[in-house]
């Protein structure tokens, strides 16, 4: 057994559906959890897209979610954390929640990061993902990433 992460809306590598993306109806596509270790206290996800260095500088930051429950494995689309008990952190759009894909330039490739975490990490809801992955550094269990593409 593995620790994974799918969609049933798009294949891992696969073009991730237009109506996710930011300037269409931005909501979450859905995703499934398979295989959580044993040991898990809580989950945690970060959207990115890495291929944003190039025209932002950086790598943009579309969803940071926390404490999510360890017995999660469906998130539905359009999905509010906030009514299972986690918390969602300021992406780069500066908006709190998803932000979908937007990229600038051509097909970009976006990570969709679920990290098994030893503790609920209590982070405040203005936190950015550089203070999620500082806060998760010593307790990560286990990773797994869903990769999608998209094109505007």
């Amino acid at each position: 057994m593995t620790f994974g992460l799918t969609s049933p809306a798009f294949d891992d590598g696969a073009p991730i559906p237009e109506r996710y993306g930011y300037d269409e109806r931005n909501e979450n596509p859905p995703l499934e959890i398979e295989d959580v270790p044993e040991e898990t206290e809580a989950l945690a996800l970060i959207v990115d897209d890495p291929d944003a260095i190039e025209p932002a500088g950086k790598i943009w930051d579309h969803w940071l979610v926390w404490d999510i429950s360890p017995e999660t494995r469906t998130i539905p689309e359009d999905w509010d954390p906030a009514l299972a008990g986690a918390t969602e952190g300021e992406n780069d759009f500066g908006e709190r929640g998803y932000g979908g894909p937007s990229p600038p330039d051509g097909e970009h490739t976006y990570r969709f990061e679920l990290y098994a975490l030893d503790s609920e990490l209590g982070l405040p809801e203005s936190a950015d993902a550089d203070a999620l992955r500082e806060e998760m550094d010593d307790h990560v269990i286990e990773k797994t990433v869903l990769h999608g593409t998209y094109t505007p």
